[in-house]
């Protein structure tokens, strides 16, 4: 069995409305809370560092699929939109929806367009992130194929 490890360092040097540093391998950035949650909204923030991380898995694995059944693309690009709901002052993550658009090439068939679609769900589920939170935070696809 495989076992990779990834490592990031945070620095928090003030109180709830201050600007932290986080710094990984290949990413540098400013943390805070966002302007919606009353934060300062300096670099950017969990909420999307789970989004971005749930999008990026999601379009590397079907990328991923794609590849491996010899599916031909144009372009492939997404939309991602994460949730954030408050009850009684506690903030859950709710949902996150993928909107991923796959532009097959011009002499794709109709069984490329219904493999396109059956990649894109199921590129959802195979996604390590999505399985992560699989059960706490509902994951939406509102796939688009063009042909």
């Amino acid at each position: 069995m495989a076992e990779h490890h990834f490592h990031l360092k945070t620095n928090w040097p003030g109180l709830r409305n201050d600007v932290g540093d986080l710094e990984a391998k290949n990413l540098k950035t400013k943390i805070s809370i966002p302007q919606e949650m009353d934060g300062p909204e300096v670099g950017t923030n969990p909420d999307e560092m789970l989004l971005g991380a749930a999008a990026t898995c999601y379009i590397i694995t079907l990328a991923a699929m794609m590849e491996r059944s010899s599916l031909e693309k144009k372009e492939l690009y997404m939309e991602s939109e994460g949730i954030v709901v408050v009850t009684n002052g506690v903030f859950t993550y709710k949902k996150i929806i993928h909107r991923p658009t796959i532009i097959l090439k011009e002499n794709a068939s109709e069984n490329d367009r219904k493999l396109a679609l059956k990649l894109a769900k199921k590129a959802e589920s195979s996604c390590m992130i999505s399985r992560a939170i699989k059960g706490n935070v509902e994951i939406e696809l509102k796939a688009n194929i063009i042909a």
